[in-house]
């Protein structure tokens, strides 16, 4: 059996991806074909059969395979033949609904703010939510799915741009796309309306008992007698210097 069978299959499918139809894998190269490796190996993950695929494998396919047509560049990778791959135009008449997804967390702020881009140049839209669905989880394991209306956003300046598969866009603003409704904010605890008093009202015609632990009882007890000692020692004292 080839050892290098397993390399060899996800090398196939890495060129394939790079090289042919990145789109069909949820990723937009930019201008000069590059995909973040993390996103790559993302896309990779989610294939049957290649879960196990880390950053070293590919390193390995570059020292086993001499002559391996990709090249990275810092936290990029990409074909070194881009000519097949598909190009980024303007798309004038985009499907009339697409979707993305975008964190649970930033929800409320995208309600406010529009879609922003995030871990790529543009916004990236699909025409399904299956795909839509597959790139949201890469960032967050539930995503919201957001449904946008293309002719809104066109009405509104909105620019699309298809990739293969894909479409994307610089933004998407809040009156072009709907979604579900934003979360409950926390109530904060309502503040007793009375305080515990802590100590008892005195009403009219009625009286408070005065009940004192017993220790209190014997220090008082204790302090009345030594007062009581100290006053008549005095007292002897003073009838003592009385000269008759």
């Amino acid at each position: 059996m080839d050892a290098l069978r397993p390399l060899k299959k996800l090398a196939n499918l890495i060129l394939y991806i790079l090289e042919r139809r990145p789109d069909e894998f949820g990723l937009i190269p930019d201008n000069e074909g590059y995909v973040k490796i993390k996103s790559l190996l993302w896309a990779v993950n989610e294939e049957e059969g290649f879960k196990y695929v880390r950053h070293f494998h590919i390193d390995d396919i570059l020292t086993s395979m001499p002559g391996f047509q990709i090249e990275i560049k810092d936290s990029l990778i990409r074909a070194k033949n881009i000519d097949n791959l598909p190009k980024q135009a303007i798309a004038n008449n985009p499907p009339k609904l697409l979707y993305a997804c975008v964190r649970k967390k930033a929800y409320v702020f995208v309600l406010e703010n529009g879609i922003h881009p995030v871990g790529n140049e543009r916004v990236v839209l699909s025409a399904t939510k299956e795909m839509a669905e597959r790139i949201g989880k890469r960032f967050d394991p539930s995503p919201v799915l957001l449904t946008v209306h293309s002719q809104k956003a066109l009405d509104a300046g909105v620019l699309f741009y298809s990739s293969g598969e894909l479409y994307c866009s610089d933004l998407i603003p809040p009156a072009c796309f709907t979604g579900p409704p934003p979360p409950k904010q926390k109530e904060e605890p309502k503040q007793a309306e009375k305080q515990v008093e802590l100590t008892p009202k005195k009403m009219p015609g009625s009286y408070i008992l005065n009940i004192e632990p017993d220790e209190e009882k014997k220090r008082r007890t204790e302090l009345q007698r030594k007062r009581k000692e100290v006053g008549w020692k005095k007292e002897r004292k003073r009838s003592s210097r009385i000269k008759y």
